[in-house]
């Protein structure tokens, strides 16, 4: 969650870790810090709160040093306040960590009965009270660093700068991800290639349990025990100029109005455009895709929050159009519940990130019980990426506001052309069907940009929104996990009371809500289940819920019972969720501004969660 900055080379460390910082703000913060050796002394500087409250600190600071570290801490041991913030000092040793050490208490109990002093509640202060352990007995860093690895128990990734040897970074992890930039004559420590994209774009990603050194402009890999390792370069092409926001308000509006080159981007590879067939590309995996899909009988999709909702939308896709079994589990239940992987099960994952923590341990669990994996990522060669044994790409581009957009509606796309892929390798969707259902999805990014006409709308209609006591979101078959996504935008962003159900659950419970002050938001494109869909909608319009629905076309009965009608283009159903969810996310988005919320960092969030 949190951001982590490391420099070393012959510019301003304090420039290079401050833009860095900045890129790294959509993960989620508390406070802020930044540590430079200058001639021979280590200057720290920390700040709680914002990123601007740490330079406010360091306008009149300036540095000889060529070395530095910095860090946005999300706290999780100790309050969000100046002595918890990083880097951490003790010593000659500086560090900054993300993650969390389990056995910390036990660490704290052994350095107090040494005598040591502990001047912050965070775990992270721990490490670096045993690396200057250690550094006292070796005088190297290298040394010091693989003794105290060996020491903790958790979830980490820690870089670690030492005042005595000014031309030395060292950093290590066991979870959360760490990358080293390789420039020229000039190296950065990561946690998110964003940081440093404007400087390089050769990257390595550490494993965990590998160790980074750079000394006197040379690079060298470790394990843990201290084997030399070899390690790959990766180009990452991403342009600096798409985390910039491009004249919009906010990233996620940005982000919300790049879906429609999104979803071209995540379906252009597997489909043919002039035979309008579908033709995935190879996934990575030892067999053929059709040779896997052919011999898998079941599918389980496991993922958190957002993505979780997408993997219900592939549940209903793949069911009905692949006439395969789908089951859907969340991470952190899935790890935890002793599951059952039967033979010829094919577990699917779906991170943004890429680095969800519960999501990667599920997909090693997994692993071991022997299912073939499949990870859905927006990042390439991130830690689940890597841990899949196939792969598929959102290709979304960088999505910095915390609320995910154009991931959900790129993994949604990709899903729409799994599900035809399945059904197509096992032979249940004809030729025409096909040509159908793929012309349709070629369909949808047009189709998108007529639907952000509503951000217009949604823009004047945000103060009367403000008005009800909460939200009641409806949807039948895969509209259903869409109403629970437009909820959760609203619960994230808004901070409002929303609700999400399947439309058929109104007597159930929900309908005891419902009156003049509460707003029924339903998702209804035309499909097999409309009528059902208005009928539930009849019961709560008799109890005075104000009706906000999403239909097809010009729906006449939706738009006699609704207070707001919105129109999307006509598209088959499995296109349906595509299309429906950008009104809900323009509504979240300009309900919450004109409340004045964070719309890109919203309390208590982060972008990408990679500790429990």
């Amino acid at each position: 969650m949190c951001g982590i900055v490391g420099y070393l080379g012959f510019q301003d460390p304090k420039k290079i870790i401050i833009d860095g910082l900045k890129k790294l703000e959509y993960r989620g913060y508390d406070s802020a810090g930044i540590a430079v050796v200058d001639k021979g002394q280590t200057k720290r500087i920390r700040a709680a709160g914002k990123l601007k409250n740490l330079e406010e600190k360091l306008i009149n600071e300036h540095f000889s040093g060529h070395l530095g570290i910095g860090h946005t801490r999300w706290a999780t041991h100790g309050a969000p306040v100046e002595k918890n913030a990083h880097p951490h000092q003790v010593g000659e040793i500086s560090l900054v960590h993300n993650g969390i050490i389990e056995n910390y208490l036990d660490i704290k109990k052994d350095l107090i009965a040494r005598g040591a002093k502990i001047t912050s509640d965070t775990d992270s202060e721990l490490v670096a009270h045993l690396i200057n352990e250690e550094i006292q007995v070796t005088k190297n860093l290298l040394l010091a660093v693989q003794k105290t690895l060996g020491k903790l128990i958790g979830a980490f990734s820690i870089v670690v700068i030492w005042e005595k040897s000014p031309d030395e970074i060292i950093a290590f992890k066991d979870g959360p991800p760490l990358i080293v930039g390789v420039g020229e004559k000039e190296f950065f420590i990561v946690s998110d290639v964003q940081a440093a994209l404007q400087y390089t774009k050769n990257f390595v990603y550490l494993e965990d349990r590998e160790v980074v050194h750079i000394q006197n402009n040379e690079i060298k890999y470790f394990s843990a025990l201290g084997a030399p390792l070899k390690k790959q370069i990766v180009q990452v092409d991403w342009n600096t100029e798409q985390v910039e926001k491009m004249g919009f308000k906010h990233f996620m509006l940005k982000e919300i109005y790049e879906q429609p080159r999104a979803v071209a981007a995540a379906i252009r590879p597997h489909l043919n455009t002039e035979t309008h067939q579908v033709e995935m590309q190879t996934l990575g995996f030892v067999k053929s895709n059709a040779e896997i899909f052919k011999s898998i009988d079941r599918i389980m999709f496991v993922a958190c929050g957002t993505s979780y909702y997408a993997a219900m939308v592939g549940k209903y896709l793949i069911e009905q159009a692949g006439n395969l079994p789908v089951e859907i589990d969340v991470a952190s239940e899935f790890r935890y519940r002793k599951p059952i992987v039967p033979k010829n099960t094919l577990l699917i994952t779906i991170s943004q990130s890429g680095e969800t923590a519960d999501t990667l341990a599920a997909i090693r669990l997994a692993k071991e019980k022997g299912a073939l994996t499949l990870s859905i990522t927006n990042v390439q060669k991130s830690s689940i990426d890597r841990e899949a044994h196939g792969h598929l790409y959102m290709n979304s581009g960088v999505e910095v506001g915390v609320a995910s957009t154009k991931a959900f509606t790129s993994t949604i796309a990709l899903l729409n052309v799994l599900a035809l892929q399945i059904a197509k390798d096992r032979g249940v969707l004809t030729a025409d069907q096909e040509k159908n259902y793929v012309t349709q999805l070629l369909a949808v990014p047009s189709q998108l940009e007529v639907v952000l006409a509503y951000d217009k709308y949604f823009s004047e209609a945000a103060k009367k929104l403000q008005e009800f006591k909460g939200f009641l979101y409806l949807g039948r078959g895969v509209s259903y996990p869409i109403a629970l996504e437009g909820a959760l935008k609203l619960k994230e962003l808004a901070y409002m009371h929303a609700e999400g159900y399947a439309a058929g659950e109104m007597k159930h419970g929900p309908l005891a809500l419902i009156d003049s002050n509460m707003a029924i938001v339903v998702v209804a494109p035309t499909d097999e289940l409309i009528e059902k869909t208005i009928s539930n909608l009849q019961e709560a319009k008799a109890r005075g819920g104000k009706i906000i629905s999403i239909g097809t076309g010009e729906n006449a009965a939706l738009q006699s019972m609704s207070e707001y009608y919105l129109s999307i283009p006509a598209s088959s159903w499995m296109a349906h969720p595509l299309l429906s969810v950008v009104p809900l996310q323009l509504m979240s988005y300009h309900l919450a501004d004109s409340l004045g919320y964070d719309v890109d960092q919203p309390r208590n969030l982060a972008k990408s969660v990679t500790v429990e």
